[in-house]
């Protein structure tokens, strides 16, 4: 209470209450313990040596002369009340109570309410049990998405034959896209996830749903991002082979802890061949983030021995959504070595399947450069590549070219030759280095449209407590017979693919009843994206 003892105090006011004080000042006294100068709350009771003495008498204005030493009169009435709540003066004191407590900013505790209610969050997150009853699990959480398959097959004539027989030489098989959300990043961004009970967000629960999800779908390949290296190694992997499949693997270069994770039944495909992809690229500024792409060349186990090989690529690209020069070339890059890994020796390339979050949404420039095979890029802020940004104020140019000839990619996404044969051909890509486009020699389709057929509303593939939107995608080289793909496509028509159906997605609306994502039955804050092929051979 006092800052300097009274003895050096020099007014005859403070020398009269220091006469008053002194026989308070003893050695033995447990209010006192420890420091003499820290008052101890709970050992305000006064002896029986003291009990003719009261603070009322301290209160009197006559005990002491106008100008003496000030002490509160209301905050020592009881020794079991706390000090009450010192508020800083604004402009708003005149405010009710009532109308002060709307106005507070929801990040600040109001003072005098309970402050445990927003730590054992966060604390239960990293693994402190909560109290039973603490947080009552939520009605929407009973309630379970509803995803329909949607066939495509018999509207696109490549169901059976008139016989009751499937056509020829042909192999059918399912694909599953999946961001199964690493534990590090939840733990990175909890704001996202407030809207969840903690008991669903630890990985101990989360990892028990995700596996019986995948078991669920069964899907003969599955393209998975997000996936935590520990949890890989240790718990996913593991579970993944036991139930017959075989995994390949591409942790994020630097200190990232995930990474994407291409896994096959091997009762379905045999491997050929495996080709990790890292976008970071010493002394290229451009390229200096971690993000990595994973491609492998599959053969069908077929009987007849006919089926032509799958090329089969997962990515995460850059999330930064003002960083659309990134992005693109991440996925130049990629697209170079997915060129290069499935091409066949007669100059074609056999069928490829693009899956993974590219962070863009649909229609999107980055977007309608994979379904297009060409991007003019002519004055194009960077921000609006992915289409995440809706203002492209203040934001920069792409540069022609976007990428530096450094890098060892043409702007048609091919790897530059390193023969005879770049001689002959370099001032053909001088030319084109100064053209605000690039190409890819892939012709892709997206297995879904993006909006709902019953209604139009925007399917969603993502969402938490920021956002609803769509960033995942499974692309494939269409067969000149599919008449959900393009009409031209970059492999003969024997060797393309068919889609034959899909497991439809879900609106914002329907996310919403069953309290967003991640919830009590769907582990992520993504939607698994599954769809069914045929492979003409």
């Amino acid at each position: 209470m006092f800052v300097r003892p009274l003895s050096v105090v020099g007014s005859a006011q403070t020398q009269l209450i220091a006469g008053v004080w002194r026989p308070w000042y003893q050695p033995t006294c447990s209010w006192w313990s420890g420091h003499p100068y820290q008052q101890q709350p709970h050992c305000l009771s006064i002896s029986k040596k003291h009990s003719s003495f009261s603070w009322r008498e301290w209160r009197r204005p006559n005990t002491f002369l106008q100008g003496g030493l000030p002490l509160s009169t209301g905050q020592m009435d009881q020794s079991d009340k706390d000090p009450p709540f010192k508020r800083r003066k604004s402009t708003e004191e005149k405010v009710t109570g009532e109308q002060v407590k709307v106005q507070r900013s929801p990040k600040r505790s109001v003072p005098g309410e309970n402050r445990e209610q927003s730590p054992p969050w966060l604390k239960n997150v990293v693994g402190v049990p909560l109290k039973p009853g603490k947080f009552p699990p939520s009605s929407a959480n009973k309630t379970e998405l509803k995803r329909r398959w949607e066939d495509l097959s018999l509207p696109y004539g490549c169901g059976p034959q008139a016989d009751g027989s499937i056509h020829k030489q042909t192999f059918d098989f399912s694909v599953m896209s999946y961001n199964i959300l690493s534990q590090e990043l939840l733990l990175s961004n909890a704001y996202l996830y407030k809207h969840c009970n903690p008991r669903i967000l630890e990985w101990r629960y989360r990892f028990t749903n995700i596996i019986k999800e995948l078991e669920r779908h069964n899907a003969d390949i599955m393209c998975l991002q997000e996936v935590q290296e520990d949890h890989y190694q240790k718990q996913i992997k593991p579970m993944l082979e036991s139930l017959g499949y075989h995994c390949e693997y591409k942790r994020r270069t630097g200190r990232k802890p995930d990474g994407c994770a291409v896994v096959f039944r091997r009762d379905r495909f045999s491997l050929l061949s495996c080709h990790p992809v890292e976008y970071f690229r010493q002394g290229i500024p451009l390229l200096d983030r971690d993000n990595v792409g994973l491609i492998l060349l599959l053969q069908p186990v077929d009987p007849s021995g006919s089926a032509c090989s799958i090329c089969v690529a997962n990515t995460h690209l850059l999330y930064n959504p003002r960083r659309g020069d990134i992005k693109l070339s991440q996925l130049a890059m990629l697209l170079a070595e997915i060129s290069r890994v499935a091409r066949l020796a007669d100059g074609g390339s056999c069928p490829v399947l693009l899956c993974g979050d590219f962070n863009s949404v649909p229609q999107s420039p980055l977007y309608r450069f994979i379904k297009e095979s060409k991007l003019e890029y002519v004055g194009m802020p960077i921000g609006k590549v992915s289409g995440q940004e809706e203002s492209s104020r203040g934001q920069r140019i792409l540069e022609v070219p976007i990428w530096p000839p450094s890098l060892g990619i043409s702007q048609r996404c091919q790897y530059e030759l390193r023969s005879k044969e770049k001689n002959l051909q370099q001032e053909a890509s001088i030319n084109s280095l100064n053209k605000a486009s690039i190409e890819h020699g892939l012709k892709l389709s997206s297995v879904y449209s993006h909006n709902l057929k019953e209604n139009g509303q925007p399917e969603i593939t993502t969402c938490h407590s920021r956002t609803a939107i769509t960033v995942d995608y499974i692309f494939y080289s269409a067969n000149q017979k599919d008449a959900s793909g393009q009409t031209e496509c970059s492999v003969p028509a024997e060797r393309g693919l068919q889609l034959l159906a899909r497991l439809a997605l879900v609106t914002e609306a329907e996310l919403g009843e069953v309290n967003s994502l991640p919830n009590q039955h769907n582990s992520s804050d993504h939607l698994p994206l599954i769809a069914r092929f045929r492979l003409h051979s």
